[in-house]
């Protein structure tokens, strides 16, 4: 398990000189003004920063984020960004505590599966599959529905659970997915996997061959896999 280097007191990273706060999600700036100018402007920098980030560079995003969080962490968004940096760059009871406290200070749900995710990387199964079918998760929408249900078979599958993470996911009706959808693929993927490790590869070959119809750019190894079970 990776270890949390969270450090308040850490040096604030360096900001380029020519970042904008401009550039921000006007949402995100509308709330920053309840912080004075100076804090606000900073904080939008560091944020501006994790987001470019997050996903070439996650340890520099979550230095930024957790910047943003020194000067800024009464605001939901701001314990939002410093979470999902958090899970991106593997620090996962880091993430979990921030994006609790997002939650607790917004009401938002929409981060719910990275939650139940989280207790699932810390190697707590059964509590990621408490949030999953706790009420708040049931009334998900898309795609934080189809999040879930990745998140849900998931610790199925860590307890030994193959049929039961294999109705998890067939429950999405995942023979008339759109391909197109963001979500479709990694459903896809993820019953595939589950079908290898129920030994049932005839099936597993038919849905990784669907995987790599909805995955052009072959962002997954699904054609490798059908292609090692024959």
């Amino acid at each position: 398990m990776p270890r949390s280097r969270r450090d308040d007191h850490a040096p604030e990273p360096a900001l380029p000189d020519d970042i904008d706060p401009k550039t921000l999600d006007p949402d995100v700036t509308r709330e920053l003004r309840s912080l004075s100018k100076p804090v606000a402007e900073r904080v939008a920098k560091h944020l501006i920063m994790a987001g470019e980030l997050v996903d070439t560079d996650p340890e520099t995003a979550l230095a930024h984020a957790r910047a943003a969080r020194r000067i800024g962490g009464r605001l939901a968004l701001v314990r939002e960004a410093a979470g999902i940096c958090a899970y991106h760059a593997g620090e996962w009871a880091e993430a979990l505590s921030e994006l609790r406290a997002a939650r607790r200070m917004s009401g938002s749900t929409a981060l719910l599966h990275v939650l139940a995710d989280c207790e699932r990387a810390l190697g707590r199964p059964e509590r990621a599959l408490e949030i999953a079918a706790s009420p708040e998760a049931a009334a998900l929408k898309s795609p934080g529905r189809e999040e879930m249900a990745l998140v849900e078979a998931g610790a199925r599958h860590d307890l030994g659970q193959i049929d039961a993470a294999l109705l998890v996911l067939a429950r999405h009706d995942l023979e008339h997915a759109q391909p197109d959808e963001p979500s479709t693929a990694r459903l896809w993927y993820s019953y595939a996997d589950l079908l290898v490790a129920a030994g049932r590869s005839d099936e597993a070959k038919r849905w990784f061959a669907k995987v790599v119809e909805a995955d052009p750019d072959e962002e997954t190894d699904a054609a490798d896999r059908r292609a090692y079970l024959g």
